[in-house]
């Protein structure tokens, strides 16, 4: 006979959060307490997504019926010349959740990128727009998007974002305050176009759909914050709203080579996702505002 444990196991909403350690990773924990779930984050030492009995030992174990999966290779340029484990974890661990997600009729939730698209386009793109990855990083997550829609796990769906930056982590916004409160003047690109994704506000979106997902063939949607700007307009408001003095100049992406092109455009239409699941986005600079009054920044 079961005991009443084991009951609550089987019947409540049990989530598993890999990668959860990251920015968005760490969002979603943070709102959790709001949400009746039964979550379990797990980082790379806890559980290996790579390893595939590793995964599916987990998810029978604690009965696991959603999987978010927030893990991913994300050092653009250093994929270049690190293909194996840029492919390891961002197709082949991906494979193994999905296929796992389909034999055990669990749910996936799947953390895709703007870096799938080339940026020629010149309006935001949907999620039928043709893809075209420009780097090992981009086409490691396509192909991870790939092998999900070729395994086809019932209530499923990926998430495709753009520059995520959150009050954990290392991204943009943290960057640009520590090098504000440091130097005098800035160069930072304004001919790559985009719109930034706070990670708290996709988290939550993330938490909120999770009863609303039913489909029959995986889905795709796009998600970011609402707005268009470059990564030169994101600087200055990032300047003036922590009343830093650093002069921000704006500079071409030839004057800022990579080993990786960053896409152009990289904007996200974001209409699916918001008709489907009746989703409020916020705009990106009342978004800034509060993560920035998170973090004590704020001026």
């Amino acid at each position: 006979m079961l005991n009443i444990l084991t009951m609550e196991l089987i019947y409540m909403n049990n989530i598993l959060v890999t990668g959860a350690n990251g920015q968005l990773g760490s969002e979603i924990n943070k709102l959790s307490q709001n949400y009746n779930y039964n979550l379990f984050f797990t980082c790379r030492d806890d559980l290996d997504i790579t390893n595939k009995l590793e995964i599916e030992t987990f998810c029978i174990n604690n009965n696991i019926n959603t999987i978010i999966n927030c893990g991913a290779y994300t050092a653009v340029d250093k994929a270049e010349d690190d293909k194996e484990n840029a492919n390891s974890v961002n197709n082949l661990a991906v494979k193994y959740l999905a296929q796992i997600s389909k034999e055990n009729n669990i749910s996936l939730i799947h953390i895709s990128t703007d870096y799938v698209f080339d940026g020629t386009n010149h309006k935001p793109y949907t999620e039928d727009d043709k893809v075209k990855p420009i780097g090992v990083y981009g086409q490691t997550k396509l192909d991870g998007e790939d092998a999900i829609v070729e395994i086809n796990p019932k209530n499923s769906i990926i998430i495709r974002t753009s520059w995520v930056y959150s009050s954990f982590g290392n991204n943009f916004v943290k960057t640009m305050l520590r090098l504000g409160k440091e130097k005098d003047s800035l160069g930072v690109i304004f001919d790559q176009v985009g719109t930034p994704t706070y990670a708290k506000d996709l988290a939550k979106s993330i938490l909120d759909i999770i009863p609303k997902i039913k489909n029959d063939n995986v889905e795709i949607y796009h998600y970011s914050n609402e707005g268009v700007l470059s990564w030169y307009d994101f600087a200055k408001e990032i300047m003036r709203m922590a009343k830093l003095t650093c002069t921000i100049n704006p500079i071409e992406s030839k004057d800022y080579p990579t080993p990786v092109k960053r896409p152009h455009y990289s904007v996200l239409n974001k209409s699916k996702i918001k008709e489907k699941f009746n989703l409020e986005i916020p705009f990106w600079k009342d978004s800034l505002d509060e993560c920035l009054k998170t973090m004590g920044e704020r001026k």
